[in-house]
């Protein structure tokens, strides 16, 4: 990594000045609340992260990760090269990575972290990878302390996300019938919750949580000026989605807002494409407003802000 001023914005995003948070003795005491501010990929990180059972994506590394791998072939093996690495939702155990046969990579989202920043877990993660064997667990991520974060290690793009509807990509081959192997598969692919991408928009997801049907959708957008645009359309009668839908509320995950919306449970997630697309349009015309809210605005965020609630 290049030096920091220590006078200057600390690059986590967190708003102190760097010698006060990742330049100071130990930043594994700090908390980051947004540790993908400012990545293409952030709002899929964060639905990845927090809501969407079974899903992976490929990863481009940065020349620098690659050039670690490089130096860790043995003497006179030449350049390795560098290995096919992919993110998941979650792997075997709730690992945090793994090796395959072939030395490719599986890194793991939803983990237990021991640090305040999720996005210096995930890169110690992905270094510990990078040179290790093939077939290869890492369990969890030791407290990471100075190191190298997310967006030191991978080129900051949009993820290319599949959904998937088990676990069977866990597995390099198929598990003997009966085997152990074959009995944790199964208990794993039965508590998947059916889930979907939603009109190829960064965050919406449609998930089936056996009772109802929702929209999450992860916004990039400050709380404030997301609530604003958010009462500009509700006190415009146009907060919902469609016949049997309605607002429910919102989360916060690592930073940013997820607004929730249930859905007709019996329609299939393909049909709701268009409604997602055209409330997308509905905002983005709310969100380049700057006018002041009216009074019938105001009465719309107050009810808004109250309908906010934790995802468990």
């Amino acid at each position: 990594m290049t030096a920091e001023s220590p006078r200057r914005p600390c690059p986590c995003g967190s708003g102190r000045r760097y010698k006060a948070c990742h330049g100071g003795s130990d930043p594994a005491d700090l908390i980051v609340s947004r540790p993908f501010a400012g990545l293409a990929a952030e709002t899929e990180l964060i639905a990845l992260r927090e809501f969407v059972p079974s899903a992976t994506a490929p990863l481009t590394l940065r020349a620098a990760a690659a050039s670690a791998d490089d130096a860790a072939a043995p003497d006179g093996a030449g350049t390795l090269p560098t290995p096919s690495v992919t993110l998941a939702t979650v792997l075997p155990g709730a690992a945090a990575a793994l090796t395959r046969s072939d030395g490719s990579v599986l890194l793991g989202l939803q983990v237990q972290t021991h640090s305040g920043d999720l996005a210096r877990d995930l890169a110690t993660a992905l270094e510990w990878a990078l040179a290790a064997e093939p077939s290869s667990v890492l369990a969890v991520v030791g407290r990471a302390t100075l190191g190298p974060r997310w967006a030191d290690l991978v080129v900051d793009e949009p993820l290319q996300v599949t959904v998937h509807e088990d676990f069977g990509w866990w597995l390099e081959s198929d598990p003997e019938p009966g085997s152990e192997v074959a009995a944790s598969l199964e208990r794993a692919n039965g508590a998947v919750m059916p889930s979907a991408k939603i009109a190829d928009l960064p965050g919406a997801y449609w998930v089936d949580t056996g009772d109802k049907a929702h929209l999450r959708w992860v916004r990039p957008e400050d709380e404030q000026t997301l609530m604003a645009a958010l009462a500009r359309v509700a006190a415009a009668g146009e907060l919902d989605l469609g016949e049997g839908t309605r607002y429910v509320g919102s989360f916060r995950a690592h930073g940013c807002l997820v607004p929730v919306w249930d859905l007709d449970r019996d329609a299939h997630p393909s049909e709701w494409t268009e409604p997602v697309r055209a409330f997308a349009a509905r905002l983005e015309v709310a969100l380049a407003s700057d006018e002041p809210l009216t009074d019938a605005q105001r009465r719309a965020r107050d009810g808004i802000l109250g309908r906010q609630f934790t995802l468990r």
